[in-house]
């Protein structure tokens, strides 16, 4: 089975085309063009280096959130306009579940953290079982820092972390954890669509797939946007009181 996968979820533009057993090729940018600008380009090149036609696709896995808004949303509509056009399947892939797959085999707690602003993240807490499942034991949930390391600290063990929010907390979490804060290195630090895709493609063999017009992103907070008319629709029926 062959599947393209879109991560688009945070700062991060990610592709990869997949095939049963192998990754065939991966274009990540980690830089300040929107995803607008990169993903269609990105996909573009991956085709064309490896000879591949969308209509050869048994799916496309996209990485369904949480995340950003506007990047899920990106990525939501790059996969759709895709599915619709060569009559694919998506495959929503939680992006939390897809960033600690990445670390297959891992025997430590896994917490993956994505800074969701306001000194807020977005978290799951994984763990490999002893046949090599995946399997999730808190989340996903929008949680403030603070509350994070105090249920981590009830673990009473090593836990890794990697995501976008390290950068910003990794400072309070080795102050917090001590020597139980772990940190994977660069290579393995961002959501990454080979992850997507190889989670994907397990996703694809159970059939846990969507039809490309159906399909919507995963949002565990309301946008910006939508908070800041919820709060003038407030303040405009105080004045109608």
């Amino acid at each position: 089975m062959k599947v393209l996968a879109i991560e688009s979820a945070a700062l991060v533009a990610s592709a990869a085309l997949a095939d049963d057993g192998a990754v065939l090729a991966e274009m990540t940018l980690n830089t300040k063009l929107t995803h607008s600008q990169t993903l269609l380009p990105m996909i573009g090149e991956l085709f064309e280096k490896t000879g591949l036609r969308g209509e050869e696709l048994d799916a496309i896995a996209v990485s369904a959130g949480p995340g950003s808004f506007t990047g899920l949303r990106i990525g939501a509509a790059t996969a759709k306009g895709l599915g619709v056009a060569w009559n694919k399947p998506l495959v929503a892939v939680p992006t939390l579940d897809a960033m600690a797959f990445g670390l297959w085999g891992s025997r430590f707690l896994l917490s993956p953290i994505m800074d969701a602003r306001r000194s807020q993240v977005y978290n799951g807490l994984y763990r490999f079982d002893e046949a090599g499942k995946l399997e999730m034991l808190a989340g996903p949930r929008a949680l403030g820092m603070d509350e994070l390391l105090e249920e981590l600290k009830t673990f009473a063990e090593p836990a890794v972390f990697l995501g976008d929010g390290v950068p910003v907390f990794r400072k309070q979490i080795e102050e917090t954890l001590g020597g139980n804060a772990l940190f994977v290195p660069a290579s393995h630090s961002r959501s990454r669509a080979a992850a997507a895709a190889s989670l994907g493609l397990e996703m694809l063999r159970r059939g846990e797939t969507v039809p490309a017009a159906a399909f919507a992103p995963f949002y565990l907070r309301i946008s910006q946007a939508e908070r800041e008319r919820a709060k003038r629709l407030a303040k405009e029926q105080e004045g109608t009181v």
